[in-house]
């Protein structure tokens, strides 16, 4: 009886990470800036380059931690790779409100974006954040859920990797 729960339950987390896996393209859905202005997911990428989409929220430290040193790379990585870094903030009605004046605060050198009705999230399966997916075009290749120092230089090597 233990062996057969057992399979079943590595069962359902094999069709759970095919199921996170399977996207392959970024959605086209509606987004805005934290100006309010709407605009669609796929007008925020990179067409001729590598984007990296960071899902993030006021409240999660680890996010704030990794977008904080992403911006500290960002310069050297637009350099040499044309890349384009988005966050995009999950922020829900409640919490929404800090999103601008934390921005405002960080000075961060990229784009940032909310998803206030988390359409954008569901449409990629974003389960936990920090979430991060790393595009090409609007082609899908890594995804990172967590974030612990030091993780913002696997994006670059994910990257050079998919750059040779």
């Amino acid at each position: 009886m233990l062996m057969l729960k057992n399979i079943l339950a590595f069962s359902v987390i094999i069709v759970f990470s095919l199921q996170i896996n399977a996207q392959e393209n970024v959605p086209n859905v509606d987004l805005r800036t934290i100006g309010g202005k709407s605009l669609k997911s796929i007008d925020i990428l990179n067409n001729e380059g590598f984007s990296i989409i960071s899902f993030w929220a006021t409240w999660c430290i680890p996010c704030i931690n990794e977008l904080d040193a992403i911006n500290d790379l960002y310069d050297s990585w637009n350099e040499k790779y044309n890349i384009k870094v988005v966050a995009v903030s999950t922020d829900d009605a409640r919490s929404k409100k800090r999103v601008r004046p934390m921005v405002s605060g960080k000075n961060w050198a990229f784009d940032v974006y909310v998803d206030t009705n988390q359409e954008f999230k569901r449409s990629l399966n974003v389960s936990g954040i920090p979430h991060t997916i790393v595009v090409y075009g609007s082609k899908i290749i890594h995804r990172r859920i967590g974030y612990t120092p030091g993780e913002e230089k696997d994006l670059l090597n994910i990257i050079s990797k998919y750059n040779q």
